[in-house]
């Protein structure tokens, strides 16, 4: 799925444009900037490329990311094609864990398989291609297949979730299409239909050598599936893993799954994902995110609203936290309690208006989940043992699959 962006600033190119210049015309449609086309930036590609010798075909646009589009090409079988903006040619974190992760065969089952790399010539300089994999929905498009969003295109996915039975398959661990014929799967090249944007041009009418004609919407594969004869999910999408002994200084992480001491000093731990899994936990069952984080111009402000929903959900920050937000005085009272600050603060004299808001536990509650109390008092712990400010007390991966919630299901399934 396109994600929205603003637009970041145009690299100055000699002889190319002139430094914040724009080239085009505005494209209004969910696909990637066409100003990114340039010298060190994307390859254009249109529908119908050949790539690798003449190996692989382009027949449909599966998305597109701040440093690569992705393509579904057709070899031999259907295949994935990740080609990264050219500045990125040389091998990166994610080639390189790709490739070690592919001499672990227990690795595989639940990670995308990379088949194949290459390097790209074009007019935008060399672009190092990825052969992956091709997979099934997303886990946020496969939502909008369930039965209950069909036919209700414009009903809020807040208002939709996945089967409780779903949502731990998909926590615990896509699909084969090489039977569909192309035809099926190639996208149109229609501006009517919302496949292709229209023609990209350049604002001095002059024709252009690095961006393509049209830019491709993205068509993630998404074809009628019986779920409920069982899937597998894998991870994907390499571009922001790391080592754990070489973290960058600023990883790439959703605002609201970020980790409190990520949001207060910028530590970066290897416990971050583990932090992650426990915010989609309760999401993944609830439909509905733990710590809503919206957008705001100021980042001092997403921040504060993410810490004053840490205080609300998981109870007061340590005392060791709470010295980083510089803020706090905003929101707390000096006996740190919560006050409305959105009505002008406390006037002189008069007591603040103290602010009632759910725990994570009362939140899951209220979801209403179709569970019985047992189950739902298991993954409610499951998250609280998580979601622990102190890093050091975050359990590991193995012991989380250890937990009664994960092995009731093995026993149940006669597994050991």
């Amino acid at each position: 799925m396109a994600m929205s962006r603003s637009p970041p600033p145009t690299p100055q190119v000699s002889g190319f444009i002139k430094d914040g210049e724009r080239r085009f015309k505005t494209i209004k449609f969910p696909c990637e900037w066409v100003e990114d086309y340039h010298p060190d930036g994307y390859h254009p590609v249109v529908l119908g490329d050949i790539f690798h010798n003449g190996q692989s075909k382009v027949i449909r646009k599966l998305g597109e990311g701040w440093f690569s589009t992705v393509w579904l090409a057709r070899d031999l079988r259907y295949v994935v094609m990740k080609i990264t903006v050219s500045k990125s040619s040389e091998p990166t974190n994610e080639t390189v864990i790709l490739r070690l992760l592919n001499l672990v065969p227990e690795g595989i089952k639940h990670v995308t398989q990379l088949l194949d790399e290459f390097d790209h010539q074009g007019p935008n300089g060399i672009h190092k291609c990825l052969i992956l994999e091709p997979m099934g929905p997303t886990v946020n498009t496969m939502l909008e297949e369930l039965p209950q969003f069909k036919g209700r295109p414009f009903l809020p996915k807040l208002k939709v979730r996945y089967p409780y039975w779903m949502a731990k398959g998909i926590l615990k661990q896509s699909l084969d299409i090489d039977s569909k014929p192309e035809d099926k799967l190639r996208q149109k090249e229609d501006v009517q239909a919302g496949s292709i944007s229209p023609p990209v041009e350049r604002l001095d009418g002059k024709q252009d050598r690095w961006a393509p004609p049209y830019l491709c919407i993205a068509q993630p594969l998404v074809y009628p599936s019986d779920y409920n004869q069982g899937f597998t999910i894998k991870l994907s999408d390499m571009g922001g893993a790391y080592f754990i002994k070489e973290p960058p200084a600023k990883p790439i992480t959703p605002a609201g799954l970020r980790t409190p001491e990520y949001v207060l000093t910028s530590a970066v731990n290897d416990t971050m994902d583990i932090w992650s899994f426990g915010c989609l936990i309760f999401e993944l069952l609830t439909g509905l995110p733990l710590f809503c984080v919206p957008w705001y111009p100021d980042e001092t402000d997403r921040d504060d609203e993410h810490l004053r929903l840490f205080t609300a959900r998981l109870g007061p920050l340590p005392e060791n936290l709470y010295r980083h937000w510089k803020t706090s005085s905003f929101y707390f009272t000096p006996e740190r309690k919560l006050y409305n600050c959105a009505l002008g603060g406390v006037p002189q004299g008069e007591e603040p208006l103290m602010l009632e808001e759910p725990s994570m536990e009362e939140a899951f509650d209220q979801a209403e989940l179709d569970i019985d109390e047992g189950e739902a008092r298991k993954v409610k712990a499951l998250i609280r043992g998580i979601l622990q400010y102190d890093p050091a007390k975050r359990p590991s991966a193995a012991k989380i699959l250890r937990d009664s919630w994960f092995l009731d299901d093995e026993v149940k399934n006669g597994s050991s």
